[in-house]
């Protein structure tokens, strides 16, 4: 077996707080979207770059409270962008993790956290 590719599955309780996060403050796009039929809930796939997830308000797909790690390169130009575009209800900060990288830990309204992580001198 090979594996092509991970994705994330998240749990969300709204379409609208979801855009507003995802897409408007972290510049991700939505790729397709997904609902059953109307006033149902969406299962929609969002990306940035080589990061794929997919964002759910179906109840049994999976839980709130979920940290997804993501080791990637030009993390500071990132958070930089993010300081462009506030965010009302959170402020991240970059710094060094004992792991010897540098670090941007963001945490969705739904609980969810996305940590942003580079290597300082190929340490990791």
């Amino acid at each position: 077996m090979t594996v092509e590719k991970t994705i994330p599955v998240l749990r969300i309780f709204s379409y609208e707080k979801a855009v507003e996060f995802y897409i408007g403050w972290l510049g991700f796009t939505i790729d397709w979207e997904h609902i059953f039929e109307e006033n149902t809930p969406v299962y929609m796939q969002v990306s940035k770059g080589n990061i794929t997830l997919h964002l759910t308000e179906q109840v049994g797909d999976c839980t709130p409270g979920a940290k997804v790690f993501f080791w990637c390169n030009g993390l500071e130009a990132f958070f930089n962008e993010l300081q462009t575009r506030p965010y009302k209800y959170y402020r991240p900060s970059y710094e060094q993790v004992f792991y010897g990288a540098m670090c941007v830990s963001v945490t969705d309204p739904f609980g969810n956290r996305l940590s942003f992580n580079e290597a300082l001198n190929n340490s990791v």
